[in-house]
């Protein structure tokens, strides 16, 4: 669309140009006014596209030259006024020849920054979603070695408990009664065994004890 805006001045100067030729053999006078007119019909298109602004110098140039043509037109110096129409021509169609390119460049350059533009937002987009899975993974991690953490205190509290418990003792008491060889008394032997235990929950001392008693003859 803005390429079609940017030649539909010159197609139409072009046109304007063509609809003023006259045969071979219209006079100078003819002939110096149609050059007037399409020199006019081409600084106006220069001047749409911008080369008042852009290019002031050549585009006054072009302007003093038509002026020069219909000045010398109007005092009878034909050829002189054709010569200076076609002089404004020439200035004209290279203010537009410059302002057409300029115009592309822009539109190029244009183009390339919109492409830019998408391929940074893709990079920065890529790069946040890798340090969103970065993250994840960091937190993950984080949450590994909280668990085991947690679980090495458990052990530890556990370990610490089990020494710091109340040790207990069981005692065995065990008594033998024998005769005497020769003798109508018996003989008592008593042994005392001790062992020591972590009960859970602590217990009391345990003492059993045991009597063996002879048959009796």
């Amino acid at each position: 669309m803005l390429r079609k805006t940017l030649f539909a001045p010159l197609l139409a100067a072009s046109a304007m140009a063509l609809a003023l030729a006259t045969p071979a053999h219209a006079g100078k006078a003819d002939r110096a006014r149609e050059a007037i007119a399409a020199a006019d019909a081409k600084i106006h298109t220069a001047e749409t596209m911008g080369a008042g602004s852009e290019m002031p110098h050549p585009t006054a140039e072009a302007r003093a030259a038509l002026a020069i043509a219909k000045e010398k037109l109007a005092a009878g110096q034909k050829s002189t006024s054709i010569a200076e129409a076609i002089r404004a021509s020439t200035l004209a169609d290279a203010a537009i020849g410059e302002m057409q390119g300029r115009q592309e460049r822009t539109i190029a350059a244009e183009r390339q920054a919109r492409t830019d533009g998408v391929a940074a937002a893709q990079q920065q987009t890529a790069v946040a979603q890798q340090q969103s899975v970065d993250a994840n993974a960091r937190a993950n991690v984080a949450q590994q070695s909280a668990a085991i953490s947690a679980s090495e205190a458990v052990v530890a509290r556990n370990a610490a408990a089990a020494a710091q418990a109340p040790v207990g003792h069981m005692e065995t008491t065990t008594t033998t009664v024998q005769p005497a060889r020769g003798s109508t008394h018996a003989t008592t032997r008593t042994s005392v065994t001790t062992s020591t235990i972590k009960p859970t929950p602590p217990a009391a001392a345990v003492t059993t004890t045991t009597t063996v008693t002879p048959p009796t003859r």
